[in-house]
């Protein structure tokens, strides 16, 4: 019923940039909070940065000044810029949105997209 749909991953040379896009689509009543998580190899899943609905952002620490989250509610999609790319930023990247679907009442769900790999090479 709610998909959401990651592009822009891909490999990357250290000091280089990626943009990622996540666009929400299906039987939306509203979206909260969206962000972006990682997971790297033998790892556990870690937060990235999260947006409110109302564009209040937060950062991991180990991306603060290099990643940059955005969103546009009109197109129901959130973005992260990522600059000054290091190979320690190797992972799979996965958007998360908070949710409220036709159907659903008033319950948040967490949707989860299936996720995309960005390599940096030293």
């Amino acid at each position: 019923q709610v998909q959401l749909v990651e592009s822009g991953g891909g490999l990357a040379q250290a000091g280089g940039s990626l943009r990622l896009s996540c666009a929400a689509s299906g039987s939306i009543v509203s979206i909260n909070a969206m962000g972006w998580y990682r997971q790297a190899p033998g790892k556990q899943r870690e937060v990235v940065a999260t947006i409110t609905s109302g564009g209040i952002t937060n950062y991991a620490d180990s991306v603060k000044g290099r990643f940059t989250i955005s969103r546009d509610n009109a197109k129901n999609t959130v973005y992260l810029q990522m600059n000054s790319l290091k190979p320690e930023d190797t992972a799979v990247y996965y958007c998360a949105a908070d949710v409220q679907y036709i159907g659903g009442g008033s319950y948040w769900y967490r949707y989860w997209g299936q996720g995309t790999q960005v390599t940096v090479s030293s």
